[in-house]
């Protein structure tokens, strides 16, 4: 799945291969319970996590890899040293096996985004 149609992210769910299934929904978890006041949409053909209108968190379930985008440069910048090392993009971390995600790094920056200011324009 390179980019999803799905009405809601329960959709976009249904569609993710069952060998990545479990890792998603938990990163979808992960991303409810961390950024309280942010809305959870599809945009992109992804889930994203908007404060204000504006996307500052989104996770993707790509050919290759599945990827979460860290939308705030001043997270990454903060989580550089962690970062090290990990698969990355220009704003996304990149993980070709779900059983190699690195949720409590993810966890740490989604609540670094969550008590950061809001990056609405």
């Amino acid at each position: 799945m390179v980019q999803s149609a799905a009405e809601n992210v329960d959709c976009y769910l249904a569609e993710v291969s069952e060998e990545r299934k479990k890792a998603v929904t938990r990163l979808r978890e992960l991303c409810r319970a961390e950024l309280q006041g942010f809305s959870e949409v599809m945009a992109y053909g992804m889930p994203v996590y908007e404060r204000d209108g504006t996307g500052e968190i989104a996770f993707a379930s790509q050919k290759q890899y599945i990827s979460v985008y860290v939308l705030r440069a001043d997270v990454r910048e903060a989580f550089a040293d962690r970062l090290a090392g990990h698969d990355m993009g220009k704003g996304c971390l990149r993980f070709r096996k779900p059983e190699k995600i690195d949720f409590e790094l993810l966890r740490d920056m989604l609540r670094a985004t969550a008590a950061g200011p809001s990056q609405a324009r």
